[in-house]
């Protein structure tokens, strides 16, 4: 990842990290963070909580999924609660969602920015920085 950026900087909405290898039945246990276990939601779209606690309305999941290129990202989706049905929001950019739990929960974005820079230093995933478009 680029030294000058740093969570929470509107320049780190635009990172984004690329897996090298799809989350899949075979290897999602590998991406364990805290409590929480990948689980696929739908085909090749797998969620985990980031961020999910009985005291606060706010949730924050990963989510993994290809995308056009035919690469897999890590991008993230709040949760909305309406009645018995819970919904996640539209993808965010890595890094968007972590500025987002950022201003929510910084001291848990810490520790999923770690979670995730160490799946980068296991070189299972690369940091990226795209263009708004991408």
């Amino acid at each position: 990842m680029k030294d000058q950026l740093q969570l929470g900087d509107a320049a780190f909405a635009n990172m984004m990290l690329v897996l090298k290898q799809p989350v899949t039945q075979a290897n999602h246990k590998e991406f364990k963070f805290l409590d929480g276990e990948m689980q696929e939601i739908a085909p090749d779209i797998w969620a985990m909580p980031a961020y999910m606690t009985a005291d606060d309305a706010f949730t924050m999941f990963f989510l993994t999924t290809q995308i056009e290129s035919g690469e897999t990202v890590v991008a993230f989706a709040t949760g909305d609660q309406s009645g018995a049905d819970f919904r996640l929001s539209a993808p965010m950019i890595t890094g968007a969602g972590l500025n987002l739990l950022n201003d929510q929960q910084p001291n848990r974005a810490k520790r999923v920015l770690k979670f995730l820079n160490d799946i980068s230093r296991a070189d299972e995933g690369d940091w990226r920085l795209v263009d708004q478009a991408d």
